[in-house]
């Protein structure tokens, strides 16, 4: 059985903008991967709402990915494919964070991500849009969370190129629900699994 293992924030989780809950499993993007790639793969959901990529987040270890991303990774056997999608909390306005920190930031992790497998997947955060200044996280994203959104990703897909990883950018398949400018409706999430499954079977 081929291990996949899906580490992000809370897209990954599976965030319901709708209600604040977590999509069941018919729903979320991971679930779905699961069962369209079959019983030969073993798709895990390692994603936590609000975790930071880059940063480090005061709501602790599980939030902080620099701390426990290196954990989980050290713990984790026969990992065949790595997919790492971080870097939208990193965003709030309370951590005025600068791409240099970004692109230092996903280098460790890739690195680190290296140690166990050369089967990395990299998606770079979501590109938000202004509804995220009216919407339930308006105390955490600003206008300026809004602009560095749109120009991180060039980070991103510079150091998959360098690190020899997969590039898979999400922003040009779906974009946010307009609820709160942030997180994916139930049909993104079907587009995002089926696309992650032919990119999958493509090059892996």
């Amino acid at each position: 059985m081929k291990k996949i293992i899906c580490y992000g924030d809370s897209n990954t989780f599976g965030y319901n903008p709708k209600d604040n809950s977590q999509f069941d499993e018919k729903t979320r993007w991971t679930s779905i991967l699961q069962k369209n790639l079959g019983l030969e793969y073993e798709v895990i959901n390692e994603g936590m709402c609000d975790r930071t990529g880059f940063v480090t987040n005061p709501k602790g270890f599980l939030f902080s990915a620099q701390k426990h991303f290196p954990k989980l990774i050290s713990k984790s056997e026969n990992i065949y494919l790595l997919i790492i999608w971080l870097g939208t909390n990193d965003l709030q306005f309370q951590y005025d964070i600068t791409l240099g920190t970004v692109e230092k930031g996903l280098e460790k992790l890739i690195n680190i991500a290296q140690e166990k497998t050369k089967n990395i997947i990299i998606i770079p955060p979501v590109i938000l849009n202004d509804k995220v200044l009216e919407g339930f996280f308006n105390n955490q994203f600003d206008s300026v969370s809004v602009v560095k959104s749109s120009k991180v990703g060039r980070i991103f897909r510079t150091l998959a190129n360098i690190y020899h990883c997969a590039y898979f950018d999400i922003n040009k398949i779906t974009k946010p629900s307009d609820i709160d400018g942030l997180h994916y409706d139930a049909s993104s999430h079907k587009i995002i699994a089926e696309k992650l499954e032919a990119f999958i079977r493509q090059n892996f």
